[in-house]
Protein backbone atom coordinates (compact mmCIF):
# COMPACT_ATOMS: atom_id res chain seq x y z
CA UNK A 1 0.00 0.00 0.00
CA UNK A 2 1.30 3.03 -0.89
CA UNK A 3 2.24 6.22 1.45
CA UNK A 4 0.70 9.59 1.54
CA UNK A 5 4.38 11.08 1.02
CA UNK A 6 4.95 8.46 -1.87
CA UNK A 7 1.44 9.25 -4.05
CA UNK A 8 2.44 13.01 -3.20
CA UNK A 9 5.90 12.58 -4.87
CA UNK A 10 4.48 10.35 -7.73
CA UNK A 11 1.94 13.35 -8.47
CA UNK A 12 4.79 16.01 -8.34
CA UNK A 13 6.72 13.54 -10.81
CA UNK A 14 3.80 13.49 -13.51
CA UNK A 15 2.97 17.15 -13.03
CA UNK A 16 6.76 17.86 -14.00
CA UNK A 17 6.94 15.24 -16.82
CA UNK A 18 3.64 17.31 -17.98
CA UNK A 19 4.71 20.61 -17.28
CA UNK A 20 8.04 19.82 -19.13
CA UNK A 21 5.55 18.94 -22.34
CA UNK A 22 3.62 22.23 -22.25
CA UNK A 23 6.87 24.49 -21.58
CA UNK A 24 7.73 26.31 -24.76
CA UNK A 25 4.04 26.65 -26.24
CA UNK A 26 2.83 28.34 -22.74
CA UNK A 27 3.70 30.62 -20.47
CA UNK A 28 2.80 29.15 -16.88
CA UNK A 29 1.32 31.39 -14.42
CA UNK A 30 -0.23 28.53 -12.01
CA UNK A 31 -0.68 24.94 -12.04
CA UNK A 32 -3.89 23.02 -10.34
CA UNK A 33 -4.22 19.63 -10.50
CA UNK A 34 -6.84 17.04 -8.90
CA UNK A 35 -6.14 14.98 -6.18
CA UNK A 36 -5.61 11.83 -7.96
CA UNK A 37 -3.81 13.27 -10.70
CA UNK A 38 -6.71 12.84 -13.28
CA UNK A 39 -6.56 16.18 -14.81
CA UNK A 40 -4.11 19.00 -14.60
CA UNK A 41 -4.54 22.43 -15.12
CA UNK A 42 -1.93 24.82 -16.23
CA UNK A 43 -3.04 28.47 -16.33
CA UNK A 44 -1.51 31.64 -18.47
CA UNK A 45 -1.25 32.27 -21.83
CA UNK A 46 -0.57 30.59 -25.33
CA UNK A 47 2.67 31.67 -27.31
CA UNK A 48 1.62 30.54 -30.31
CA UNK A 49 -1.78 29.79 -32.32
CA UNK A 50 -3.93 27.53 -30.54
CA UNK A 51 -4.29 25.06 -33.25
CA UNK A 52 -0.71 24.06 -33.91
CA UNK A 53 -0.35 24.08 -30.12
CA UNK A 54 -2.87 21.91 -29.51
CA UNK A 55 -1.52 19.22 -32.28
CA UNK A 56 1.86 19.39 -30.86
CA UNK A 57 0.30 18.83 -27.06
CA UNK A 58 -1.83 15.59 -28.30
CA UNK A 59 1.71 14.39 -29.66
CA UNK A 60 3.40 15.34 -26.39
CA UNK A 61 0.75 13.99 -24.41
CA UNK A 62 0.14 10.38 -25.98
CA UNK A 63 3.08 8.69 -23.92
CA UNK A 64 1.63 9.63 -20.68
CA UNK A 65 -1.88 8.98 -21.51
CA UNK A 66 -3.38 12.18 -21.49
CA UNK A 67 -4.95 14.23 -23.72
CA UNK A 68 -4.95 17.90 -24.12
CA UNK A 69 -8.08 19.94 -23.61
CA UNK A 70 -7.80 24.04 -24.55
CA UNK A 71 -9.81 26.71 -22.91
CA UNK A 72 -10.22 30.26 -22.84
CA UNK A 73 -11.38 32.59 -20.01
CA UNK A 74 -11.45 36.26 -20.90
CA UNK A 75 -7.28 36.99 -21.74
CA UNK A 76 -6.53 33.49 -19.57
CA UNK A 77 -5.15 30.63 -21.46
CA UNK A 78 -6.32 27.09 -19.59
CA UNK A 79 -4.23 24.03 -20.89
CA UNK A 80 -6.08 20.93 -18.76
CA UNK A 81 -3.77 17.12 -19.69
CA UNK A 82 -6.81 15.22 -18.70
CA UNK A 83 -5.83 11.56 -18.35
CA UNK A 84 -7.21 8.75 -20.62
CA UNK A 85 -6.71 8.36 -24.62
CA UNK A 86 -9.18 8.89 -27.40
CA UNK A 87 -10.46 5.49 -28.66
CA UNK A 88 -12.80 3.98 -31.71
CA UNK A 89 -15.88 3.06 -29.66
CA UNK A 90 -16.95 -0.32 -30.83
CA UNK A 91 -20.29 -0.79 -33.03
CA UNK A 92 -22.37 -3.68 -34.29
CA UNK A 93 -22.78 -2.91 -38.41
CA UNK A 94 -25.17 -5.80 -38.14
CA UNK A 95 -27.74 -3.32 -36.12
CA UNK A 96 -27.52 -0.83 -38.87
CA UNK A 97 -27.89 -3.37 -41.61
CA UNK A 98 -31.26 -4.79 -39.94
CA UNK A 99 -32.42 -1.20 -38.85
CA UNK A 100 -32.11 -0.11 -42.52
CA UNK A 101 -34.13 -3.05 -44.10
CA UNK A 102 -37.08 -2.52 -41.33
CA UNK A 103 -36.66 0.80 -42.27
CA UNK A 104 -36.42 0.18 -46.18
CA UNK A 105 -40.39 -2.09 -45.46
CA UNK A 106 -42.29 0.64 -43.57
CA UNK A 107 -41.16 3.38 -45.56
CA UNK A 108 -42.50 1.43 -49.13
CA UNK A 109 -45.63 0.62 -46.57
CA UNK A 110 -46.16 4.51 -46.19
CA UNK A 111 -44.83 5.45 -49.57
CA UNK A 112 -47.98 2.93 -51.12
CA UNK A 113 -50.10 4.80 -49.02
CA UNK A 114 -48.88 8.18 -50.75
CA UNK A 115 -49.18 6.22 -54.18
CA UNK A 116 -53.54 5.44 -53.56
CA UNK A 117 -52.44 1.36 -52.64
CA UNK A 118 -53.55 0.18 -49.35
CA UNK A 119 -50.54 -2.05 -48.90
CA UNK A 120 -51.07 -2.51 -45.15
CA UNK A 121 -54.33 -4.23 -46.53
CA UNK A 122 -51.91 -6.67 -48.50
CA UNK A 123 -49.69 -6.91 -45.45
CA UNK A 124 -52.31 -8.66 -43.62
CA UNK A 125 -53.62 -10.94 -46.66
CA UNK A 126 -50.01 -11.95 -46.94
CA UNK A 127 -49.66 -12.66 -42.67
CA UNK A 128 -52.78 -15.12 -43.35
CA UNK A 129 -52.27 -16.38 -46.22
CA UNK A 130 -48.79 -16.68 -47.03
CA UNK A 131 -49.33 -15.29 -50.41
CA UNK A 132 -47.17 -12.50 -52.14
CA UNK A 133 -49.10 -12.20 -55.18
CA UNK A 134 -50.86 -8.52 -53.64
CA UNK A 135 -48.36 -7.81 -51.17
CA UNK A 136 -44.90 -7.26 -53.72
CA UNK A 137 -47.24 -5.43 -56.30
CA UNK A 138 -48.43 -2.81 -53.27
CA UNK A 139 -44.50 -2.32 -51.86
CA UNK A 140 -43.95 -2.03 -55.38
CA UNK A 141 -45.99 0.87 -55.58
CA UNK A 142 -44.44 2.67 -52.71
CA UNK A 143 -40.93 2.72 -54.18
CA UNK A 144 -40.80 6.16 -55.65
CA UNK A 145 -41.96 7.65 -52.27
CA UNK A 146 -39.22 5.11 -50.06
CA UNK A 147 -36.58 5.64 -52.67
CA UNK A 148 -36.72 8.92 -52.43
CA UNK A 149 -37.34 9.73 -49.08
CA UNK A 150 -34.33 7.40 -47.90
CA UNK A 151 -32.21 7.99 -50.47
CA UNK A 152 -32.28 12.20 -49.04
CA UNK A 153 -32.10 10.73 -45.61
CA UNK A 154 -28.95 8.24 -46.50
CA UNK A 155 -26.59 11.64 -48.31
CA UNK A 156 -27.45 13.49 -45.36
CA UNK A 157 -26.35 11.47 -43.10
CA UNK A 158 -23.37 10.40 -45.44
CA UNK A 159 -22.03 13.80 -45.57
CA UNK A 160 -21.50 13.61 -41.72
CA UNK A 161 -20.15 10.57 -41.82
CA UNK A 162 -17.21 11.42 -44.76
CA UNK A 163 -17.07 14.59 -42.63
CA UNK A 164 -16.09 13.13 -39.48
CA UNK A 165 -13.56 10.51 -41.32
CA UNK A 166 -11.92 13.40 -42.82
CA UNK A 167 -11.11 15.13 -39.77
CA UNK A 168 -10.26 11.89 -37.70
CA UNK A 169 -12.98 11.37 -35.77
CA UNK A 170 -14.73 8.15 -34.89
CA UNK A 171 -17.94 7.50 -36.12
CA UNK A 172 -20.97 4.75 -36.52
CA UNK A 173 -22.47 4.14 -39.47
CA UNK A 174 -25.94 5.98 -39.94
CA UNK A 175 -28.50 4.40 -37.87
CA UNK A 176 -32.13 4.51 -39.74
CA UNK A 177 -35.33 4.43 -37.32
CA UNK A 178 -38.61 2.92 -38.63
CA UNK A 179 -41.53 4.30 -37.35
CA UNK A 180 -44.30 1.36 -38.14
CA UNK A 181 -47.99 2.77 -38.83
CA UNK A 182 -47.14 6.54 -39.27
CA UNK A 183 -47.29 9.09 -42.03
CA UNK A 184 -43.70 8.28 -43.48
CA UNK A 185 -42.78 4.81 -41.95
CA UNK A 186 -39.45 6.28 -40.55
CA UNK A 187 -38.46 8.54 -37.62
CA UNK A 188 -35.53 9.99 -39.36
CA UNK A 189 -31.70 9.13 -39.05
CA UNK A 190 -28.67 9.64 -37.31
CA UNK A 191 -25.13 9.14 -36.59
CA UNK A 192 -23.26 8.71 -33.41
CA UNK A 193 -19.35 10.08 -32.88
CA UNK A 194 -17.68 7.80 -30.68
CA UNK A 195 -15.00 10.03 -29.72
CA UNK A 196 -14.31 13.72 -28.75
CA UNK A 197 -14.22 16.32 -31.75
CA UNK A 198 -11.09 18.24 -32.13
CA UNK A 199 -11.86 21.60 -32.46
CA UNK A 200 -14.94 24.00 -33.95
CA UNK A 201 -13.23 23.62 -36.97
CA UNK A 202 -13.85 19.51 -37.09
CA UNK A 203 -17.66 20.40 -35.58
CA UNK A 204 -18.52 23.11 -38.26
CA UNK A 205 -17.63 21.05 -41.16
CA UNK A 206 -19.38 17.37 -39.58
CA UNK A 207 -22.42 19.45 -38.01
CA UNK A 208 -22.56 21.31 -42.26
CA UNK A 209 -22.02 18.24 -44.42
CA UNK A 210 -24.67 16.78 -43.79
CA UNK A 211 -27.57 19.39 -44.52
CA UNK A 212 -26.02 20.65 -47.39
CA UNK A 213 -25.68 17.00 -48.79
CA UNK A 214 -29.12 16.54 -48.65
CA UNK A 215 -30.06 19.61 -49.50
CA UNK A 216 -27.90 19.25 -53.12
CA UNK A 217 -29.81 16.30 -53.52
CA UNK A 218 -33.23 16.66 -52.47
CA UNK A 219 -33.79 19.70 -54.64
CA UNK A 220 -33.35 18.24 -57.74
CA UNK A 221 -35.39 15.29 -56.91
CA UNK A 222 -38.24 17.88 -56.01
CA UNK A 223 -38.04 19.23 -59.39
CA UNK A 224 -38.47 15.86 -60.83
CA UNK A 225 -41.35 14.93 -58.59
CA UNK A 226 -42.84 18.23 -59.41
CA UNK A 227 -42.39 17.07 -63.01
CA UNK A 228 -44.83 14.37 -62.27
CA UNK A 229 -47.34 15.83 -60.79
CA UNK A 230 -50.76 16.93 -61.88
CA UNK A 231 -52.25 20.48 -61.94
CA UNK A 232 -55.52 19.74 -59.95
CA UNK A 233 -58.70 21.87 -59.12
CA UNK A 234 -58.11 23.77 -55.30
CA UNK A 235 -60.24 21.85 -52.97
CA UNK A 236 -58.66 23.30 -49.85
CA UNK A 237 -58.28 19.73 -48.57
CA UNK A 238 -54.83 17.97 -47.92
CA UNK A 239 -52.55 20.76 -48.11
CA UNK A 240 -48.81 20.95 -47.79
CA UNK A 241 -47.49 23.77 -45.93
CA UNK A 242 -44.82 25.76 -48.08
CA UNK A 243 -41.32 26.95 -47.32
CA UNK A 244 -40.38 29.68 -49.73
CA UNK A 245 -38.15 27.73 -52.06
CA UNK A 246 -40.29 25.11 -52.31
CA UNK A 247 -43.32 27.54 -53.49
CA UNK A 248 -40.68 29.22 -56.20
CA UNK A 249 -39.87 25.60 -57.28
CA UNK A 250 -43.01 24.81 -57.54
CA UNK A 251 -44.27 28.35 -59.44
CA UNK A 252 -41.50 28.03 -61.52
CA UNK A 253 -41.65 23.91 -62.38
CA UNK A 254 -45.82 23.76 -62.20
CA UNK A 255 -47.09 27.35 -63.27
CA UNK A 256 -50.72 27.29 -62.20
CA UNK A 257 -54.12 29.20 -61.33
CA UNK A 258 -54.97 30.67 -58.45
CA UNK A 259 -57.57 28.48 -58.58
CA UNK A 260 -55.53 24.86 -59.03
CA UNK A 261 -53.20 23.12 -56.79
CA UNK A 262 -50.76 20.75 -57.48
CA UNK A 263 -51.37 17.24 -56.48
CA UNK A 264 -47.98 16.20 -55.66
CA UNK A 265 -46.61 12.95 -56.86
CA UNK A 266 -44.93 10.45 -54.25
CA UNK A 267 -41.48 11.23 -55.27
CA UNK A 268 -42.46 15.24 -54.54
CA UNK A 269 -44.07 14.36 -51.32
CA UNK A 270 -40.51 12.56 -50.03
CA UNK A 271 -38.61 15.57 -51.42
CA UNK A 272 -40.58 17.82 -49.72
CA UNK A 273 -40.32 15.91 -46.36
CA UNK A 274 -36.73 15.55 -47.16
CA UNK A 275 -36.37 19.52 -47.41
CA UNK A 276 -38.54 20.23 -43.99
CA UNK A 277 -36.08 17.53 -42.17
CA UNK A 278 -32.95 19.53 -43.78
CA UNK A 279 -34.61 23.08 -42.36
CA UNK A 280 -35.62 21.18 -38.93
CA UNK A 281 -32.12 19.68 -38.61
CA UNK A 282 -30.54 23.51 -38.77
CA UNK A 283 -32.39 25.06 -35.86
CA UNK A 284 -29.73 26.49 -34.10
CA UNK A 285 -30.45 24.61 -30.68
CA UNK A 286 -28.71 21.63 -29.12
CA UNK A 287 -27.61 18.39 -30.79
CA UNK A 288 -29.31 19.25 -33.92
CA UNK A 289 -27.22 20.34 -37.16
CA UNK A 290 -27.77 23.79 -36.95
CA UNK A 291 -27.19 23.73 -32.89
CA UNK A 292 -23.21 22.22 -34.06
CA UNK A 293 -22.99 25.04 -36.79
CA UNK A 294 -23.69 27.84 -34.25
CA UNK A 295 -21.68 26.66 -31.48
CA UNK A 296 -18.75 26.42 -33.77
CA UNK A 297 -19.58 29.88 -35.43
CA UNK A 298 -20.63 31.84 -32.18
CA UNK A 299 -18.96 29.75 -29.15
CA UNK A 300 -20.36 29.99 -26.12
CA UNK A 301 -22.76 33.12 -27.26
CA UNK A 302 -24.59 30.05 -29.23
CA UNK A 303 -25.92 29.15 -25.70
CA UNK A 304 -28.58 32.24 -25.51
CA UNK A 305 -29.49 31.43 -29.09
CA UNK A 306 -30.58 27.73 -28.41
CA UNK A 307 -32.58 29.16 -25.23
CA UNK A 308 -34.10 31.80 -27.65
CA UNK A 309 -34.96 29.32 -30.49
CA UNK A 310 -36.71 26.56 -27.75
CA UNK A 311 -38.63 29.09 -26.76
CA UNK A 312 -40.07 30.00 -30.56
CA UNK A 313 -40.52 26.13 -30.92
CA UNK A 314 -42.82 26.18 -27.84
CA UNK A 315 -44.51 29.16 -29.12
CA UNK A 316 -44.85 27.42 -32.50
CA UNK A 317 -46.11 24.86 -31.20
CA UNK A 318 -48.80 25.97 -29.32
CA UNK A 319 -49.80 28.31 -32.24
CA UNK A 320 -48.97 26.63 -35.66
CA UNK A 321 -48.26 22.68 -35.07
CA UNK A 322 -48.01 20.88 -32.41
CA UNK A 323 -45.42 18.78 -34.31
CA UNK A 324 -42.67 21.68 -32.37
CA UNK A 325 -43.60 20.27 -29.13
CA UNK A 326 -42.06 17.04 -29.81
CA UNK A 327 -38.91 18.51 -31.74
CA UNK A 328 -38.53 21.18 -28.97
CA UNK A 329 -39.07 18.10 -26.10
CA UNK A 330 -36.35 16.26 -28.67
CA UNK A 331 -33.94 18.92 -27.90
CA UNK A 332 -34.44 19.22 -24.42
CA UNK A 333 -33.73 15.85 -23.50
CA UNK A 334 -30.26 15.51 -25.80
CA UNK A 335 -29.28 18.96 -24.12
CA UNK A 336 -29.87 22.63 -25.05
CA UNK A 337 -26.32 23.34 -23.98
CA UNK A 338 -23.62 22.28 -26.27
CA UNK A 339 -20.82 20.66 -25.33
CA UNK A 340 -17.51 22.05 -25.87
CA UNK A 341 -14.36 20.68 -28.33
CA UNK A 342 -11.37 20.26 -27.13
CA UNK A 343 -10.02 22.85 -28.62
CA UNK A 344 -12.27 25.86 -28.06
CA UNK A 345 -9.87 28.63 -28.49
CA UNK A 346 -9.36 28.41 -32.18
CA UNK A 347 -11.82 30.08 -34.06
CA UNK A 348 -13.29 29.45 -37.76
CA UNK A 349 -12.01 30.71 -40.60
CA UNK A 350 -13.33 33.98 -42.70
CA UNK A 351 -14.88 30.97 -45.39
CA UNK A 352 -16.25 28.63 -42.65
CA UNK A 353 -17.73 31.79 -40.83
CA UNK A 354 -19.50 32.89 -44.20
CA UNK A 355 -20.52 29.45 -45.12
CA UNK A 356 -22.50 29.28 -41.39
CA UNK A 357 -24.40 32.75 -42.43
CA UNK A 358 -25.40 31.13 -45.47
CA UNK A 359 -26.83 28.15 -43.68
CA UNK A 360 -28.84 30.67 -41.80
CA UNK A 361 -30.43 32.29 -45.00
CA UNK A 362 -30.82 28.22 -45.99
CA UNK A 363 -32.58 27.78 -43.36
CA UNK A 364 -35.36 30.35 -43.64
CA UNK A 365 -35.64 29.55 -47.44
CA UNK A 366 -36.62 26.09 -46.61
CA UNK A 367 -38.39 26.33 -43.00
CA UNK A 368 -42.19 26.02 -43.19
CA UNK A 369 -43.67 27.18 -39.60
CA UNK A 370 -47.07 25.16 -40.32
CA UNK A 371 -46.03 22.03 -42.56
CA UNK A 372 -49.88 20.64 -42.85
Amino acid sequence: MLTYETRYQQQVDLIGRLRAEVEGLFHISDIRASERGDAVMFIGRLVQPAEPVYHALRERFRGLGYIPVLRRDGSTDIVVAQRGQVRAGRFNPLINILLLAATIFTTLLAGANFAGVNAFAALRAFLATGNWADLLPSLAAGLPFAGTLLFILGVHEMGHYIAARIHGAHVTLPYFIPMPFSLLGTFGAFIQLKSPVESRKSLFDVGVAGPLAGFVVAVPLMVLGLLNSEVVIRTGQGTLGNSLLVRWLVDFVVPHGPNQAIALSPMAIAAWFGLLVTAINLLPVGQLDGGHIAYAVLGKAARPVAWVTFAVMLVMGLTLWSGWLTFALFAMITGLRHPEPLNDITPLDAGRRLLGALTLVLFFLLITPRPF
